[in-house]
């Protein structure tokens, strides 16, 4: 089992030069075409959550989507923003406002959505953080969200907060 007191980059695509510091990391897709710094701390990391809806089971092809939100103001496109392609959609569970997601138009990584109804910004995937380190500590999710759609054979995380429905942030 790896040891996840410290960071820890496995090897995980088509990229090598992830890096996390004290207040900051990057995410990379897949196959290393797109990568974007965050922070990983507030102000600009302002939650983490399990998403149960039903738009996040299709747009993952999973049964929960683990996300957390950053502050446009503090997200960086370190490289391949030309190779995002975008795909918005307003029949949202949530709001019914549009919700663009970005994708790598190489190898199809969900990086980040954009919510019309949350202005200022972004959802990132926390699988797509490249210090799996920080998967378990400061990206660890602090809520969970349309619980009610959760699969039966999963249970809840133990200690974080729980939502039928959507909370802002």
């Amino acid at each position: 089992m790896a040891e996840k007191s410290k960071p820890y980059f496995p090897l995980a695509g088509g990229a090598d030069d992830g890096w996390s510091k004290e207040d900051s990391a990057t995410a990379t897709c897949y196959c290393g075409a797109v990568q974007l710094a965050f922070p990983t701390q507030g102000p600009g990391l302002l939650s983490t959550f399990v998403c149960h809806c039903t738009d996040c089971r299709k747009i993952t092809a999973s049964m929960f989507a683990s996300n957390f939100t950053v502050a446009n103001t503090h997200l960086t496109h370190i490289r391949g923003r030309d190779n995002l392609t975008a795909y918005g959609q307003s029949r949202t569970i949530a709001s019914g406002k549009l919700m663009t997601n970005y994708f790598c138009s190489t190898c199809g990584t969900l990086m980040y959505r954009v919510r019309e109804a949350s202005a200022g910004m972004s959802i990132l995937r926390i699988g797509t953080v490249d210090d799996f380190h920080l998967h378990e500590t400061k990206l660890k999710p602090r809520r969970e969200l349309y619980v009610k759609d959760r699969v039966a054979w999963l249970s809840a995380l133990e200690g974080v907060e729980q939502f039928g429905e959507q909370r802002s942030r």
